[in-house]
């Protein structure tokens, strides 16, 4: 492909689009990225995927999940919603006063002169990594060979530049038992999730598992649980406020979000693994590689599986060269996971 012009790099970023299918209606999957990563990196992507990303034209992409309710109003989700909410920013030319300082025979200023642009989180990483080298000059890695720099980086072990770089995800759609797992998860990683002592029951939801979802039985079951489960601690709160305006000890507080929380506390001990459990979770590349390398693997537990499967996506959609290692694998029972010959990076 033609080599883009300095203004273009400048002012614009390439979008590649990359058809695929849901539901039997197009979708468009959106890459900015240079002409170079972008051949590489679709031979390494699968074409055919049943999801839908939104927020292609953003920079921030999404997969959302659909709520459904029962017949007595009871709210639940089927599917892990994931989306984007936060990554880095870069800005080079803050770089020039450092860079100016050397010798000019170095030819480091010219390094703010790469007309391939990338990813900003790649670009964060690279810099960083050529930092350790002093490799500014002219014979560097240039970003149209990045692919080949992070392959060194990621073959050769040296994980530490990728640190710099952190996504932050709203993660819904999971269970409380997807939570548990996902928050053993420490280096690197940071959690923000909803509480259930200060949250009332107005915004209580359930997440119906895969294997009940096709199945009759399993699924009428679902929903007399979660219906149960709802009414349940409906009658367990008002039951607790009733006894908290009698003067319950055990109940009292000194203000309002004291007696608030001292119900709801309570009353959540009715409800099952199945209650939904919305959670922001920030992390490095390196901390992310981790999580999808155990959590989108064919041996991971399915709920976690898709939710990692789907962070992936949108990773890969929002940095297609620092995921660019991974490959899709679909598995025996229709679901899809991830591999990738360097993995513990």
């Amino acid at each position: 492909m033609p080599k883009k012009s300095t203004e273009d790099s400048e002012n614009s970023r390439a979008r590649y689009t990359l058809l695929t299918l849901f539901r039997r209606e197009p979708i468009l999957l959106e890459f900015a990225m240079s002409d170079t990563l972008i051949e590489e990196t679709l031979l390494e992507s699968p074409a055919q995927l049943p999801y839908y990303i939104e927020g292609k034209e953003t920079g921030f992409p999404s997969i959302h999940a659909t709520v459904s309710q029962t017949e007595s109003g009871t709210y639940f989700l089927t599917k892990p919603g994931v989306t984007l909410l936060s990554k880095p920013q870069v800005h080079l030319l803050n770089l020039a006063p450092f860079l100016e300082g050397f010798d000019p025979a170095l030819g480091f200023s010219d390094y703010l002169e790469d007309e391939t642009p990338l990813p900003d989180a790649a670009q964060l990483c690279k810099t960083a990594g050529q930092l350790c080298y002093a490799s500014f000059g002219p014979k560097r890695t240039q970003n149209d060979n990045a692919s080949r720099y992070f392959r060194n980086i990621l073959s050769s072990g040296h994980g530490s530049v990728l640190e710099h770089a952190n996504f932050s995800f709203l993660f819904y759609g999971i269970s409380r038992s997807v939570t548990h797992e996902l928050v053993r998860h420490r280096a690197g990683v940071g959690f923000s999730q909803l509480s259930q002592r200060y949250v009332s029951g107005a915004v209580l939801r359930f997440v119906e598992r895969p294997e009940y979802q096709n199945d009759e039985e399993l699924h009428r079951l679902f929903v007399e649980r979660i219906d149960h489960a709802a009414h349940d601690y409906a009658r367990i709160a008002d039951a607790l406020l009733a006894r908290q305006k009698t003067g319950s000890e055990i109940l009292s507080g000194e203000a309002k979000t004291d007696l608030r929380k001292k119900v709801q506390q309570t009353a959540r001990s009715v409800l099952p693994n199945e209650t939904e459990a919305p959670i922001v979770v920030t992390a490095n590349v390196r901390a992310w590689r981790h999580i999808l390398e155990m959590r989108a693997s064919p041996h991971a537990e399915t709920e976690i599986r898709e939710l990692a499967f789907r962070t992936y996506l949108c990773l890969a959609a929002a940095d297609p060269v620092l995921f660019a290692d991974y490959k899709t694998v679909k598995l025996s029972d229709g679901t899809y996971g991830v591999e990738t010959e360097t993995e513990k990076v």
